[in-house]
């Protein structure tokens, strides 16, 4: 996956920052230490609720097939892709953590295809209803 992660482009919670830094460890994920050194950090108590954290699910429109779609972004040990549970070490998780809704997260699969797809909502994020541990 080709990825350029724009300085000030994603917000991520300082919790979400200290999990992700150790996920990776020694473990070699240049696009995640890209998007880790360029987020913007913050509490998990003043996030916008509009902002795609860990364990969020969002509503998704594929811009070329307009195909709608809800997945969750969580950490690799919960994948499921076939029930939408995507991790946030593979291509479109890494492209959605710390976008907000309205925003367009873009990725390349495996096999060199271009994707885009509109972030239409964020269904919940465990933020917004008060939950700052998860």
């Amino acid at each position: 996956m080709h990825a350029v992660v724009t300085p000030g482009e994603r917000t991520l919670t300082d919790l979400d920052y200290s999990r992700l830094t150790k996920l990776v460890g020694n473990r070699p994920a240049p696009l995640l230490d890209d998007l880790l050194a360029n987020a913007d950090i913050t509490s998990p108590r003043t996030v916008r609720a509009d902002v795609v954290t860990m364990n969020s699910r969002v509503e998704l429109v594929d811009q070329h097939t307009h195909r709608r779609q809800v997945l969750t972004l969580c950490y690799p040990q919960d994948a499921e892709p076939a029930a939408g549970f995507i991790s946030v070490l593979s291509p479109v998780g890494i492209s959605l953590l710390g976008l907000r809704a309205g925003d367009v997260a873009r990725w390349q699969t495996p096999h060199g295809e271009d994707c885009s797809a509109t972030i239409e909502s964020i269904q919940y994020q465990p933020e917004a209803t008060g939950d700052y541990l998860t």
